[in-house]
């Protein structure tokens, strides 16, 4: 219970005044009683706290600012009690500044407590509450925060539970966003003291609501209305929870609260704000005027006023009161902080309006900032910067509204946006873009397209050149304007008339230029100041050369606009185009001077002026001079202007042509067509440039290029400068036909004409000098000449100014009318030449005709001859088979039946000699003659065929086999020379001595030519070869040359051989000399001495023996060649002889030279061991000599006897046959090999393969032939005489 009064000590005495405390009377009676009476300190501190409570303010200030020198002090805790007064008085000065408006005020209130601060530092420093006090004015000076924290940490450290400590440092750290810490020290605050004021349980709500916890923050403002419910913190925290939620009852609520603190508070800013922004929404905007104007004269707290001051501001902005809504928002960015960017962005928006688009991009960029994921900033800022002449700010622009489209798919305005951006850079994209805002309202708000942006997408496919599309995208939104032209009619009026007059230019583009002259005058008739359409009508007049309607029209737009830019320029491009140089720079002139020198295509005419200038025929140097300087003055004003201007560096690199710098030019405009390709005047010059420097192909190049890229071939200035590049080249029908092109394009055009008829007399010129020119080439020139003249002459009388000299004109007619007189003499001179030729053709082809008749007589003559000499020999063939028929046809001696060994053999049925009709004897006894001959007859036929194939191939081989052998010739020449000689039938001295000789074969040596190694080489493979191949070999050279003593016959059949020849064309062995062998057909070792079975290749003969079931054998064959293969015909029946023993070595290749150092004793030694083994294989190949196939001779014994027997009766010699089949029974078991037999038809007289048998004998087989070869050396010399007179009588018969 509180006291009632206080007692106040008298002086020197025990006596004391009793004072009420309610009501206390004045403070000057109090001050007189306490001075008088020496009261000590603490009760003037009572007193002044008593006065305090009752709002005495002055009565406090009183007897604090007088008790440090009044007071007494001699007591124990007075100096406690001296910095407590010290501390109380500043805590209300710092209040008073706190609350003063006026700034020197507030310095003075704060001065003042500063000072006693500082007296209270001198006395206890470091007392907490003097530190606590001490720390929170330093927190409300607002620039001593470091100062407050390290105050506050002290008495914490000292006292966790502090309660002013907590707070003070729970408040530096929620202005320093530490939410969480701020917390945390409000908390400890309430745990040292469960009374703690309600501004603790305010702090804890404020942190909560920062933090996202709504609820516990209305809990801690409810809770603090209880413990205060005049706390307008409270109030306004829970007004706003209840506004922000969206619940319709507690925005009520919310708007209730508030009102509740405006009336206990109605100064209190916040609440003042607050209640503006309630009425904001009202669209009340008087009170929020009012509202914003008392809060932000009633704090000095930047914060609070920035939101007062935007209040004001959005307020006015939508009163349209731009000026002021300007001056708040730019007062609002000034009080506001970093984070409050709502300022920013209302200015931004009135920077708009005053279309300071640079200071607005800065606004947005300040708002994106801070919020960089802002749809409406993002979509705001892309739209200033796509007006941006600056490149990347334009990209950006379109990074920002494609990161919007992105974020928000369905935002139409950003899609738009975005259309309209990529318009000037990527149509397509932009037509896709507008498209995507076509369909998001089509099906998501399931309304109409609007008309403007039906307008962008038919503009995009204009520029894309797609108008049909165009067409249709226009007429529907011409419908759409009038079907909705009631519900807004100014609106869509206005809109009405751009798409009419887009509509008009499609029609322009189509050249219905009726059609868009007709709605550019319906244009004009509801809106006659709508300038583009006079505009648009002039290029149409002047397109159709009608310049002085065009001027017309230009000139009616210069009424409505005396300064309108396009029609200037415009006019000065008529003056242009008519060379008056004078009158079109005037009109830029007039540009340039209303634009303040800013435009530059006008410049960049004037400086075109001057350039034109110095193509113009002058011989005033200093005149020349001066344009050149003049003209690339103006070039450089507009890079100055635009570092980027492509047409001011095209223009300047034709001033450094002019000059003759042609290299430095040169690189000009090709750094000009590397920044941009799409130049055209850029790839004329360089083309220019490439004639000055005579790279005429270059230059062609250039310009067709060019004109095939930007004009789609129909630029008459460029064709003309094609046409001048041929005539330099040379290419005077080139350029005919490219001036001749022009001239259908423009055929008004004189200076066409002219260069046409200039290059007719070139071409004229040209053809009548030239004395090899035809009548019909000098004929066409004459009338060129004609032509050309009577162009010249025309044009030399023209009346109007023309772009050529007419002087020049009439001398060229002169010209021509010269040549002309001299045309008489060329026509006469070129008929003439003309007649000479002709008749020279026609000998030509008399004798052609000629030739031809020759040729194809001799080719019929060579065609019977042939046809002849075929019949010829075909009836030869008949002969020679009647003759052969019988030759060489031997009994077969049966052998004894072997045991088959290895596979099996394909065809079972036994095999016969070629004299035999069958294996059947009966049916062969039942054949008659007739039926014989007629069997032999198709057989023959057959054969002949086969032998015809045959013998083309042999000719392919021998025309390769001679060009082989010609080639290795040059490699090897001269290695090896030998000769060749055909012997007697036995010059070895063999047995039968008193045989007849057969004639030689060959007589004359023959030349071998160098030979490959590895198939008869007498240096390496011959010395190298096993002796039972040797033997096989010498087999094969030895057949029947011994036992033929049928001379006769053969030289019969050897001269029917060479008549043969003769028809035929076919050279024997025997007739060709040492010089009649060309080198590279010459026989490789072995000599041309074939038996009869040797015609064929080897690959023929075991393809053969492979045919009869046999296995071929290993031998040692010559490889055939070409000299060495006869036609069939005469090989056939030509016999050979046994070589001599010198011959033989000579076809071996081996000679004295190539033994290796063998002695001679060893040497004749090996010279009888090889005559001997020839003896023997001479009688062993007469034993043979029957043609029999292996297979016939593994036949029973039984069926063997009875075929010698039918052999016997027709040969009448039983006894011979006998002999003959023992002998040759031994030569089966000696050596397994089967001789050739002979045929009746010479078709059959074809090599059989040899083959070696791989099937080993037996061991009796082999003991039975050497006990019977003893015995059999008689008989086989026997034997072989028998053979030889049975063939004498049979061919002598």
């Amino acid at each position: 219970m509180k006291a009632k009064s206080i007692d106040i000590p008298l002086r020197d005495t025990d006596e004391v005044i009793a004072l009420d405390l309610d009501p206390l009377p004045e403070g000057e009676e109090i001050l007189s009683i306490l001075r008088t009476e020496n009261v000590p300190l603490h009760i003037w501190l009572t007193l002044a706290k008593h006065y305090y409570s009752q709002g005495k303010m002055h009565d406090f200030v009183l007897l604090l600012e007088n008790c440090h020198k009044d007071a007494a002090t001699n007591y124990r805790e007075q100096e406690k009690d001296k910095m407590l007064a010290l501390d109380t008085l500043a805590a209300h000065y710092v209040g008073l500044g706190r609350k003063e408006k006026n700034k020197e005020a507030r310095k003075k209130h704060f001065a003042k407590a500063t000072s006693l601060y500082t007296q209270a530092d001198k006395i206890i420093m470091y007392d907490q509450n003097h530190l606590v006090g001490r720390a929170h004015f330093c927190l409300l000076e607002g620039d001593k925060t470091d100062q407050a924290d390290a105050q506050f940490n002290f008495v914490l450290a000292k006292s966790e539970k502090h309660i002013a400590a907590n707070m003070g440092k729970a408040c530096i750290l929620f202005n320093k966003k530490d939410y969480k810490g701020a917390l945390g020290h409000f908390k400890k605050a309430l745990k040292g003291n469960d009374n703690c004021p309600a501004s603790v349980r305010l702090g804890m709500g404020l942190c909560f609501y920062r933090l996202g916890n709504t609820d516990k923050a209305q809990m801690a403002f409810e809770r603090a209305l209880e413990l205060d419910p005049r706390s307008t913190g409270s109030l306004i925290g829970l007004a706003i929870l209840h506004l922000n939620s969206g619940d319709k009852d507690k925005l009520i609520k919310g708007v209730k609260l508030l009102s509740e603190a405006y009336g206990i508070d109605s100064a209190n800013s916040m609440t003042l704000n607050h209640l503006a922004n309630h009425f904001f929404f009202k669209k009340d905007y008087q009170k929020v005027q009012h509202l914003a104007q008392h809060s932000l004269q009633g704090t000095e707290v930047e914060v609070i006023r920035a939101e007062s001051c935007y209040q004001l501001a959005r307020s006015y902005h939508n009163q349209q009161k731009y000026d002021q809504a300007f001056q708040y928002y730019y007062q609002s960015t000034q009080f506001a902080s970093p984070s409050y960017v709502l300022p920013h962005f209302g200015l931004g928006q009135m920077y708009i309006f005053r279309e300071d688009y640079a200071n607005a991009a800065l606004c947005f960029e300040k708002v994106l900032k801070i919020q960089p994921n802002n749809n409406e900033t993002m979509k705001i800022l892309g739209s200033l910067y796509s007006q941006s002449d600056d490149s990347d700010k334009r990209e950006q622009a379109k990074t920002l509204l494609q990161k919007v489209t992105t974020q928000c798919p369905e935002d139409i305005e950003a899609w738009i946006e975005l259309g309209g951006i990529l318009q000037n850079s990527d149509i397509d994209a932009a037509l896709k873009a507008y498209n995507t805002a076509a369909k998001i309202i089509r099906e998501n708000i399931h309304e109409d397209v609007p008309p403007e942006i039906l307008n962008n997408i038919a503009s995009c496919l204009f520029q894309l050149g797609k108008y049909e599309e165009c067409l249709q995208h226009y007429e529907t939104a011409l419908d759409y304007c009038k079907r909705e032209l009631q519900n807004d009619e100014a609106y869509l009026s206005a809109i009405t008339v751009t798409i009419t007059y887009n509509l008009a230019r499609l029609y322009e583009a189509l050249h219905e230029f009726g059609k868009a002259e007709d709605l550019y005058k319906a244009v004009l008739k509801e809106h006659p100041n709508y300038l583009d359409c006079y505009l648009r009508l002039g290029c149409i007049a002047r397109d159709r050369e009608q310049i002085f309607e065009a001027s017309n029209w230009f000139k009616d737009a210069l009424q409505i606009n005396q300064d309108n830019a396009d029609a200037w320029t415009l006019i000065g491009n008529l003056h242009i185009s008519k060379q008056e140089w004078g009158p079109g720079q005037k009109k830029f002139e007039r540009i340039i001077k209303t634009t303040n020198d800013k435009d530059s295509y006008s410049i960049l005419a004037i400086g075109n002026v001057w350039l034109q200038m110095l193509y113009q025929p002058t011989r005033d140097r200093d005149k020349e001079q001066k344009y050149q300087e003049r003209a690339l003055a103006f070039f450089k004003q507009v890079l100055r202007q635009d570092p980027r201007n492509m047409y001011a560096a095209n223009g300047i690199g034709c001033v450094l042509a002019v000059k003759g710098h042609i290299r430095e030019a040169r690189d000009v405009f090709a750094q000009v067509r590397e920044a941009t390709a799409e130049m055209p005047d850029v790839w004329i010059n360089l083309a220019h440039i490439y004639i000055e420097q005579k790279q005429y192909v270059s230059a062609i190049q250039m310009y067709e290029n060019c004109l095939k890229k930007f004009y789609d071939y129909q630029n008459v200035e460029i064709l003309l400068y094609l046409a001048r590049a041929h005539f330099v080249c040379g290419k005077l029908e080139e350029t005919r036909r490219i001036l001749l092109q022009a001239r259908h394009m423009a055929p008004q055009d004189n200076l066409i004409l002219f260069n046409l008829s200039y290059v007719l007399r070139h071409l004229a010129t040209t053809t009548l000098r030239d004395e090899k020119s035809g009548l019909e080439e000098v004929v066409s020139a004459v009338r060129n000449l004609e032509l050309a003249q009577r162009f010249f002459t025309m044009l030399s009388k023209a009346t109007e100014r023309q772009k050529y000299d007419l002087n020049h004109a009439a001398a060229e007619a002169r010209q021509c009318s010269d040549l002309l007189s001299q045309a008489q003499y060329h026509v006469a001179r070129a008929r003439k030449l003309d007649d000479e030729q002709r008749a020279i053709r026609q000998q030509q082809e008399k004798a052609k005709q000629e030739l031809e008749n020759k040729r194809r007589e001799e080719e019929e003559v060579k065609k019977r001859e042939k046809e002849e000499k075929h019949q010829a020999m075909l009836a030869q063939r008949e002969v020679y088979r009647e003759k052969a028929k019988n030759i060489l046809i031997f009994a077969e001696e049966p052998e004894m039946p072997k045991v088959p060994k290895g596979r099996k053999k394909k065809d079972d049925e036994p095999m016969y000699s070629s004299g035999e009709a069958s294996s059947d004897p009966d049916k062969d006894d039942g054949l008659n003659e007739e039926e014989k001959e007629r069997k032999k007859k198709e057989k023959a036929e057959r054969r002949l065929k086969k032998k015809q194939a045959r013998e083309e191939k042999k000719k392919a081989r021998k025309e390769r086999e001679r060009k082989r052998l010609q080639q290795e010739k040059e490699e090897k020449s001269g290695r090896y020379t030998s000769k060749a000689f055909i012997s007697d039938s036995d010059s070895d001295g063999n047995e039968d001595d008193d045989a007849e000789p057969v004639a030689k074969i060959n007589q004359s040596p023959v030349k071998t030519a160098p030979v490959s190694t590895g198939l008869l080489d007498s240096d390496s493979s011959d010395l190298d070869e096993s002796p039972r191949k040797k033997a096989a070999k010498t087999r094969k050279r030895k057949r029947f040359s011994d036992s033929e003593d049928d001379s006769d016959v053969l030289a019969e059949i050897q001269k029917d051989e060479e008549k043969a020849n003769e028809d035929t064309g076919i050279t024997k062995i025997s007739d060709i000399s040492d010089d009649d062998v060309p080198v590279n057909e010459a026989p490789v070792k072995a000599p041309p001495k074939k038996i009869i079975d040797d015609s064929a290749s080897d690959e023929d003969k075991n393809s053969d023996a492979a045919d009869e079931g046999g296995e071929g054998l290993e031998t040692e064959t010559v490889e055939p060649q070409p000299d060495a293969e006869v036609d069939m015909l005469v090989s056939e029946t030509v016999l050979e002889e046994r070589p001599s023993e010198e011959d033989d070595k000579e076809i071996s290749g081996i000679s004295d030279e190539s033994d290796f150092g063998k002695s001679s004793k060893k040497k004749k030694e090996d010279k009888k061991r090889s005559e001997t083994k020839k003896k023997k294989k001479v009688e062993s190949d007469l034993s043979d000599s029957d043609d029999e196939p292996l297979s016939d001779r593994r036949k029973s014994k039984k069926k063997s006897k009875s075929e010698d027997r039918r052999s016997r009766k027709k040969k009448g010699s039983e006894s011979d046959s006998d002999t003959k089949s023992k002998s040759r029974k031994k030569k089966k078991r000696d050596d397994s090999v089967s001789s050739p037999s002979f045929s009746s038809d010479l078709s059959d007289l074809e090599p059989k393969k040899k083959s070696k048998s791989k099937k080993k004998k037996s061991d009796k087989s082999r003991r039975s032939e050497k006990s019977k070869s003893s015995r059999s050396k008689k008989d086989k010399k026997k034997s072989s005489k028998k053979v030889i007179d049975s063939l004498s009588s049979d061919s002598s018969d």
